[in-house]
C-alpha cells in the first residue's frame, strides 16, 4: 500500500529540550485514559500517524508497518463500528503489536515529536491500552508536560 501525505511544517520541541530526555526509563503507572474499544477511531489515527510520520522519515520498512497498520483497521474504519468480539480481539492485538513496532521505529529514529506522540497515545487509548499508550508516546515524542495529557 503506497499512502503520500503533503509536507507539513516540522513540529519540534523548545529549542534545547528534548521530550523525551530521561523518560525512556520512566516506570509506570502512567495516568491514562480509559475509553471503550474504538477500532473505527484507531483506524483514523493509525493514518494520522503516518501523515505525522512521513515528513520525519524515508524508513522504508516503518513506513511499511504504518501501512500495515492503516490496512488492518480500514475495515472497521470503513464500518464505522468494531467487528464482533472475536475478530475485535484478534484486530486489536495486531494493531497493538504493529504500534509497538511503530514505537520502536521512532524512537530508533529519532523521528518523534509531540503530534506524533499525542496520536500514538491516543490509538492504544482507542484499543483499550491507555496506560501503554499514555508510556509508548513518550517515547514517540509527546510533551510529558502536554495539557492533552491525562493527569
Amino acid at each position: 500500500m503506497t499512502v503520500a501525505f503533503r509536507a507539513m511544517p516540522a513540529l519540534a520541541p523548545a529549542r534545547g529540550r528534548s521530550y523525551t530526555r530521561g523518560m525512556a526509563d520512566a516506570k509506570g503507572p502512567f495516568p491514562h485514559f480509559r475509553i471503550p474499544l474504538n477500532l473505527p477511531h484507531a483506524g483514523t489515527l493509525a493514518t494520522r500517524v503516518l501523515y505525522f510520520l512521513s515528513p520525519k522519515t524515508s524508513d522504508p520498512d516503518l513506513l511499511e508497518t504504518a501501512g500495515k497498520l492503516i490496512e488492518l483497521l480500514a475495515p472497521c474504519r470503513q464500518a464505522g463500528e468494531n467487528p464482533p468480539d472475536e475478530e475485535a480481539r484478534r484486530v486489536t492485538g495486531e494493531a497493538a503489536a504493529l504500534a509497538r513496532v511503530l514505537v520502536e521505529g521512532i524512537e530508533r529514529l529519532k523521528a518523534g515529536h509531540d503530534r506524533l506522540g499525542q496520536c500514538i497515545r491516543n490509538l492504544f487509548e482507542c484499543l483499550e491500552l491507555g496506560e501503554e499508550g499514555a508510556a509508548l508516546s513518550l517515547r514517540a515524542g509527546e510533551n510529558p508536560d502536554s495539557v492533552l495529557r491525562p493527569r
